[in-house]
């Protein structure tokens, strides 16, 4: 499994857009072969960082999801509105299974 997180820092008077781009995004990724979970939050020590976790079911699927247009525009149209460079990080995971 791929797990991705992701951040961005909005201005405060673009974080309602930024959210409901990002919710849109996340919505429209969900629906994308291989993607497990796509979630927008909001970070709740400061309001204006919006924050994604994502979960892929192998490198292949975010390949393909990164290649989308849509999901280029969406990284253009949320730096427009970011105080800073948005943050990802990509990584390879595997489940751990429950302790007894």
């Amino acid at each position: 499994m791929i797990i991705i997180t992701g951040s961005a820092t909005i201005a405060p008077q673009q974080i309602e857009q930024a959210l409901a781009l990002g919710i849109a995004h996340s919505s429209r990724s969900r629906s994308e072969p291989g993607c497990l979970a796509h979630n927008c939050h909001t970070d709740a020590e400061d309001p204006q960082r919006i924050v994604f976790v994502e979960e892929w079911a192998n490198m292949a699927a975010v390949k393909t999801h990164f290649a989308v247009p849509d999901s280029g525009k969406f990284v253009r149209d949320l730096s427009k509105m970011a105080e800073g460079p948005p943050v990802m990080t990509i990584f390879r995971d595997e489940p751990v299974p429950p302790q007894s």
